[in-house]
């Protein structure tokens, strides 16, 4: 898994206007200005004329423009619309999010990172290993954007987990640790994070498989298996099911040559995260 990426945007550029240059006649022979022909009597009288039919012409045009004040303008035809919704509390995947998000946090090493979720009140964070290994402090985005310093307590790189301890506990919101031994293939999960450094992203899917074998850390472990998007920068966010409780630790995806998401994403089991995390606290 790689951390957070830098999403770029197209660069426009506005190319200089050129000067104008002055062409010479063909040939090369310079320009001459000679004298105006002299207007005959008669084709004064026609200037005349045209101008008399210009005038006339604007001034017929005036006019309209007076009429046309008296009168209402035509009403804009009005595009359907749904009628407004009666104020209700957030309910399905958008309870779901809103109760998640406070408790999931970007964490920001060096030129790379990843995600995490805040599991108690006393300030601690847990995340992959891979997105903090080889630093001791890392700074924590919150969902409202501010940023704190943390320290890493200690890490599991069999398990690729990590944990992490602000100083100021008061500020985090701590997630709800489910059971994923409680979950069925088929049910609705959410992936929370910050793939590509877009913090509080949420992603649905469902879980795919149950006890799925794959190379975790340093060693091959079991895993939930989602459809869920996941991609760099998920690392370390939690996955939850739809009464929002922490069910999985995203860690890893399958990928394709393009590095991207193609639906096949693996979480740490909470029910094995917990414990070490706990254990990793303690110690």
């Amino acid at each position: 898994m790689k951390g957070l990426g830098s999403p770029r945007g197209p660069e426009f550029v506005t190319l200089p206007v050129e000067a104008r240059q002055e062409v010479p006649p063909q040939g090369g022979a310079a320009y001459k200005a000679t004298k105006p022909p002299t207007t005959s009597p008669k084709g004064r009288l026609l200037v005349a004329a045209a101008l008399v039919a210009a005038v006339t012409g604007a001034a017929a045009g005036v006019a309209g423009a007076r009429l046309s004040e008296g009168s209402e303008p035509a009403p804009a035809a009005a595009l359907p619309r749904v009628a407004p919704a009666p104020s209700a509390s957030l309910s399905g995947l958008s309870a779901t999010a809103a109760r998640v998000l406070p408790s999931v946090v970007s964490v920001e090493v060096g030129r790379g990172g990843g995600s995490g979720f805040v599991v108690d009140d006393r300030g601690h964070i847990l995340t992959n290993a891979h997105v903090v290994s080889g630093y001791g402090d890392v700074t924590v985005i919150l969902n409202d954007g501010r940023r704190l310093s943390a320290r890493v307590v200690g890490e599991d790189d069999d398990e690729d987990l990590a944990v992490l301890e602000v100083s100021y506990p008061g500020d985090l919101t701590p997630a709800t640790l489910g059971r994923s031994a409680d979950l069925s293939v088929g049910d609705q999960v959410l992936a929370i994070g910050s793939p590509l450094g877009l913090s509080g992203t949420v992603t649905s899917g469902i879980v795919s498989a149950l006890d799925r074998e794959v190379r975790l850390g340093g060693a091959r472990r079991t895993a939930v298996q989602t459809d869920a998007s996941i991609n760099p920068g998920n690392s370390g966010g939690p996955l939850v099911n739809a009464r929002g409780e922490v069910v999985g630790v995203n860690t890893a995806i399958a990928a394709g040559r393009g590095g991207g998401n193609i639906g096949i994403g693996f979480a740490i089991p909470i029910d094995r995260a917990a414990p070490i995390a706990e254990r990793i606290i303690r110690n």
